[in-house]
């Protein structure tokens, strides 16, 4: 719960409500951190209710609003519960980061049916679930101060091609060009939608690949490069957030500087 109905923190992003998933661990719990301490009141949203009190008690603790839900985006009608309760409790979301996605590489030659659907429920279907809750809101703030986002979490791997990786790729790439539609349709209701694209992110993903060689892979790649933190993508959101209305940056990508491709 939240214990405070003002952030008391002072930023460019006071005054706004930003609703977060997938913030329970990396990218997101970053992003979470990063617009509370701009100033926004933010709501958490992921499985793991423990791990979002934690996330909300740091955040008052450094003087931010936050309210936790605990809620599966792969859940229609648990998000459209959560939605109410941002509405009733802070008025409606202004920025929605719409993060929660899974990575499980393997040939396509194994018919690991079973990690196929996984990827495409939580990496399509949820964030198409987190659209369809939190638009109204979006367009209703966007009409009344003028501006909203909504941002969703993609992947270099919309653009490239990772041998192992064909169904996580093309959920991503759904993404990208998901949000490109979106902002075509949104934009003249001043209702802002970007794709941010990071290469390789420090985070939990990587915990969840069984493929052999893939973790091969990765282990290469954490040798040869400087993965980027979570923190850094926060930090990107932070900035698209606080431009100014007219301005939609509505393809980000984020690489490691020593990531080639």
């Amino acid at each position: 719960m939240s214990t405070n109905t003002v952030n008391t923190i002072s930023g460019p992003l006071t005054g706004r409500v930003a609703v977060i998933t997938g913030a329970s661990s990396g990218i997101g719990e970053a992003t979470a951190l990063e617009l509370a301490a701009l100033g926004a009141r933010v709501v958490v949203l992921a499985r793991r209710a423990e791990r979002l009190a934690d996330l909300v008690a740091r955040i008052e603790k450094d003087g931010g609003t936050a309210l936790a839900i605990a809620a599966d985006v792969t859940d229609p009608a648990g998000l459209q519960a959560a939605a109410a309760r941002v509405q009733r409790e802070f008025g409606g979301a202004d920025l929605v980061m719409n993060n929660a996605g899974v990575m499980l590489p393997a040939p396509v030659e194994e018919l690991a049916t079973d990690q196929w659907q996984h990827q495409i429920d939580l990496n399509i279907s949820g964030v198409m679930n987190v659209i369809a809750a939190f638009t109204p809101q979006l367009v209703a703030s966007a009409a009344q101060r003028g501006v909203a986002d909504l941002i969703n979490t993609s992947s270099i791997a919309a653009q490239n091609i990772f041998p192992g990786f064909a169904v996580y790729c093309g959920t991503k790439a759904y993404v990208t060009h998901l949000s490109r539609q979106l902002r075509a349709e949104l934009g003249a209701k001043k209702v802002r939608v970007a794709a941010i694209e990071p290469g390789i992110v420090g985070t939990e993903l990587q915990s969840h690949v069984t493929d052999a060689g893939a973790l091969q892979w990765l282990a290469g790649a954490k040798e040869a490069m400087e993965f980027l933190t979570p923190a850094d993508v926060a930090q990107t959101v932070g900035f698209l957030a606080a431009l100014p209305p007219r301005v939609n940056l509505q393809q980000v990508t984020i690489m490691p500087t020593g990531q080639p491709s």
